[in-house]
């Protein structure tokens, strides 16, 4: 696959990765990294799952938003959120699972499912996950 590049972003962990700090190039993002309690760490810090989810339900939403415009359904007020959790695949590597709670309450309740899935088509994300984890669309009233 060929992309048209309109944008880069780029940014560097340092320290123990899970146990360490992230930046990004332009410093708008500047964080400490810590394992959450659940996977034995302090839980002090963001981790990559939040970051990975809070990235994931922007990106999810812009597409809602173009979706919408592309079938004429009314997005406003729309929200996502997205579960990120990761776990042992029984082979001793780690895998996630992705759950995205689509709202949408000025569209219509019936054609709410087929935003969600074109929503889901266009999205770089999904794109970029599909056939490697598990994403489950939600439809939250």
């Amino acid at each position: 696959m060929t992309l048209d590049i309109v944008y880069t972003a780029a940014a560097h962990a340092t320290g123990g990765g899970r146990d360490g700090h992230v930046r990004s190039e332009d410093d708008r993002l500047d964080l400490d990294t810590r394992p959450p309690k659940e996977m034995g760490g302090s839980g002090e810090g963001t981790n990559p799952e939040q970051l990975f989810a809070a990235g994931y339900a922007a990106c999810f939403l812009g597409a809602l938003h173009a979706a919408g415009r592309e079938l004429d359904l009314d997005t406003t007020g729309a929200e996502v959120s997205a579960e990120v959790s990761i776990g042992g695949d029984g082979t001793g590597a780690f895998g996630l699972a992705v759950e995205l709670d689509v709202y949408a309450p000025a569209t219509p309740a019936e054609q709410r499912g087929r935003l969600a899935e074109r929503a889901h088509e266009i999205c770089p994300y999904s794109n970029a996950t599909r056939g490697n984890i598990t994403v489950t669309l939600s439809l939250v009233d």
